[in-house]
């Protein structure tokens, strides 16, 4: 019964960093957004496209290189940024749709 204690103390080891890494990336993830939403502002303010897909290309590229050297599935990552760079333009659209609406 020892070792079945040792493998439980060490899941809940295991698990409980997993919820800080959990609590991490979504607090980082909230402060990308922060950024972002400002980024959306000052486009919206200076008629500005909601996308940008030469950026966009180059942070994939960028995110994938990342993912490679910190031994991640390349696709996966890409796939992740790709979910969070259309939650962004969506964000930016309507940012830009209610700065329309503020000038008329």
């Amino acid at each position: 019964m020892t070792t079945g204690n040792a493998v439980q103390d060490e899941l809940e080891r295991l698990r409980d960093s997993i919820d800080n890494i959990d609590a991490a990336v979504v607090h980082m993830l909230a402060e990308r957004f922060k950024c972002t939403q400002q980024v959306g502002r000052l486009k919206a303010e200076h008629d500005l496209p909601p996308a940008d897909p030469n950026r966009e290309a180059a942070q994939i590229a960028r995110l994938r290189r990342l993912a490679e050297n910190a031994k991640l599935d390349p696709a996966f990552a890409e796939k992740l940024l790709g979910f969070i760079i259309s939650e962004v333009i969506r964000h930016h659209e309507q940012i830009a749709a209610d700065t329309e609406v503020g000038r008329n």
